[in-house]
């Protein structure tokens, strides 16, 4: 069975019946060539079309994969955009299914983001920290805000940078709204979470607290170089390391 590709209301290449959705539309045979049918191969991104589907050639036939499902299969994890508890339940689930297919071979964690929600991120940081295969980050674009400390929390010796990246730290924000007794509750509790924060950060700069405190205080942006001085990161890379180097850093970290 192929693949309707073509017009959802009245297939009028293959004269199926009206499907309630293209990957509905099956039929045994249709006009088109087998090579416009790879061209236009139905997936579940497909409804957005900026997400590239990758084919493969396999023993059994062709496998399309969006190409994130195909660079999981690389063991590589993208944290692109706002840190959301969406983007955070996909992250923690990636890093698990790997730990299960490897506990050993190192994941790859790939981050350009602003920031976002700071429970969301701490779940994401939490799981870096119980897996138990390393996880290598790199920066590529930015990474501010909650997305420094997981750029930060990545493997010691395999946190990297691209040249024009920039690094951000500051201390949490937050709002509250209500009575006299709820905000002044909302407030304690972003003091307690900044302390947590900054003494995240101390872990894994391995600056002294009066540092990091007098530094998270307002935004505090770093190019890769200040970054690595900082401690945020261990390299600035332009061509992805050698296996020599990647062994070299495993080996340091260990």
């Amino acid at each position: 069975m192929k693949e309707c590709l073509f017009n959802r209301d009245s297939c009028k290449e293959c004269h199926c019946a009206r499907a309630s959705s293209p990957t509905d539309c099956l039929v045994k045979t249709c006009s088109k060539s087998s090579a416009s049918i790879r061209q236009f191969h139905m997936s579940p991104w497909h409804l957005h079309p900026m997400v590239p589907i990758v084919i493969e050639q396999t023993g059994r036939g062709e496998r399309a994969y969006d190409i994130y499902s195909r660079l999981l299969k690389e063991r590589i994890i993208c944290v692109m955009g706002p840190i959301t508890d969406e983007l955070s339940s996909l992250v923690v689930a990636q890093m698990l299914f790997l730990q299960s297919e490897s506990s050993k071979k190192a994941i790859h964690m790939y981050i350009n983001s602003p920031g976002g929600s700071v429970t969301a991120g701490l779940g994401i940081y939490d799981t870096m920290q119980y897996v138990q295969p390393p996880v290598n980050t790199w920066c590529v674009g930015q990474a501010c805000s909650m997305a420094s400390l997981l750029l930060c929390a990545g493997q010691k010796g395999a946190r990297y940078s691209l040249p024009n990246s920039r690094v951000m730290v500051h201390q949490p924000s937050g709002q509250a709204a209500g009575q006299a007794t709820d905000i002044q509750i909302q407030a304690e509790e972003i003091v307690k979470l900044k302390r947590q924060i900054n003494h995240l950060y101390v872990k894994h700069t391995g600056q002294p607290i009066e540092v990091i405190e007098a530094s998270m205080e307002r935004d505090r942006f770093m190019n890769p170089y200040e970054g690595k001085e900082f401690g945020l990161i261990d390299n600035v890379l332009e061509h992805p390391p050698t296996i020599e180097e990647e062994t070299e850093a495993n080996k340091a970290a260990n």
